[in-house]
């Protein structure tokens, strides 16, 4: 049996007592959170060493940040533990019910899935994020991160894993693949007899890759080729403000913007004023022959391939569109189906845009930052589907549930 094997079937007994484990799994979740903040200085200690390595080789500043750990991101990774804790436990809940001419009660119930595994890059909050959400859905979890976080995720996995042990459970509720090596991540998505669901997150081609590769279940997250497009109708301050807020707050991240797409009504208007804006953060600007004719040299000549690029960097896709349905266009053919926006004053461009846009989210004046579980309202979150089977957008505990139909009878029988 080789060693993903011993993970897998490790993590299908654990999966069995988190099943049943009820209110034990906050005290493991408030467990872990107060581990946590006890071990920052062990766990930032080791996410030195994978900064410094990262800087050897060669990442940019962006990556260098989703990699970064100090005492505030733990600590905001300790409160997102307390609140998962207090959200409501999805597991028994009843979906629907009802009685049968026959007598029988039939009742649909959420349960857990079992065991999840999860395929991820260079972000060590993503270790605690996604254990504490399969733990409280009552799902053991094989962890496995990219090598440039290896050192940051072993120490917070070992401090989640000794924190849910104090309580009672089995820490291979939660276990992390040490091997970063490309044969670790396919034995991963060949456990079919262990694994349940398998959930990358990342960049285009890891998702590409596992999607492709997978021999398991896959549930498709994250890539985020998302748009902004200013309509003829805008108002132009909001729109740049917007934009501004859309790239640089987080450029690295999946919710964050890749191109903009303005009418060519506004164009001569917007563009610098959008480009002002950008330009306190030196966003590098690639455009179309309108944009460049309208703000000069600094922009340059888009190629087909920045329309279809997740830069996840200070770099920014221009196109003037000459309509509603150019833009809509557009976005259907390079969107990854994350987040789109439109920014306009009609009622009317804004209904038709938010149906005719195929997406997980669609925003009318507004940033597509907010696509997250605790934007929405649902707690902390493993990812943002793009796809559209079992759940899409931001997923939640109760995403990462299956059900089960339970009926009770008195003795009936079918001939």
């Amino acid at each position: 049996m080789t060693v993903m094997e011993q993970m897998g079937q490790a993590a299908k007994t654990a999966s069995r007592q988190l099943a049943t484990a009820g209110e034990k799994k906050n005290d493991a979740l408030k467990a872990i959170a107060d581990s946590l903040v006890k071990n920052k200085d062990r766990i930032i200690s080791a996410n030195k060493i994978d900064i410094e390595n990262g800087k050897a080789a060669g990442l940019s500043a962006s990556l260098l940040d989703r990699l970064m750990l100090d005492e505030k991101r733990i600590d905001g990774i300790a409160q997102g533990v307390l609140e998962v804790a207090a959200l409501p436990d999805p597991v028994g809940t009843v979906i629907s019910g009802g009685t049968r001419p026959n007598g029988l009660k039939i009742t649909k119930v959420r349960v857990p899935m079992g065991v999840i595994g999860i395929i991820y890059e260079a972000r060590p909050n993503v270790t605690a994020d996604a254990a504490v959400l399969c733990l409280k859905s009552g799902n053991a979890v094989i962890l496995r991160g990219g090598k440039e976080a290896i050192n940051s995720n072993k120490c917070i996995a070992d401090v989640m894993r000794e924190a849910v042990e104090s309580v009672g459970l089995d820490k291979n509720s939660i276990q992390l693949v040490e091997d970063t090596s490309r044969a670790s991540s396919t034995e991963l998505m060949c456990l079919t007899d262990y694994l349940d669901v398998l959930i990358p997150r990342g960049g285009k081609g890891l998702i590409r890759a596992v999607v492709e590769n997978a021999k398991v279940p896959v549930i498709e997250t994250g890539a985020g080729n998302c748009h902004v497009y200013v309509d003829e109708k805008a108002d132009l301050e909001m729109a740049a403000d917007i934009i501004y807020n859309a790239k640089t707050s987080r450029p690295s991240v999946c919710n964050a913007i890749e191109t903009i797409l303005v009418h060519e009504k506004v164009a001569d208007k917007a563009l610098p004023m959008i480009k002002a804006k950008l330009d306190e953060k030196n966003v590098e600007l690639r455009g179309c022959e309108k944009t460049a004719a309208i703000l000069g040299d600094s922009v340059v000549p888009a190629i087909e391939s920045d329309w279809e690029t997740e830069y996840g960097d200070y770099i920014l896709a221009v196109k003037v569109v000459s309509s509603f349905d150019e833009a809509v266009d557009h976005i259907a053919k390079y969107s990854s189906g994350h987040s789109e926006c439109i920014i306009t004053d009609d009622y009317r461009a804004a209904r038709k845009f938010t149906e005719s846009v195929d997406a997980a989210a669609v925003y009318v004046n507004a940033s597509t930052r907010f696509t997250d579980g605790g934007m929405f309202g649902l707690g902390a979150e493993i990812g943002i589907s793009t796809q559209k089977l079992h759940a899409r957008g931001p997923m939640g505990l109760n995403e990462l549930t299956s059900m089960k139909f339970i009926i009770e009878g008195e003795g009936q029988v079918r001939w």
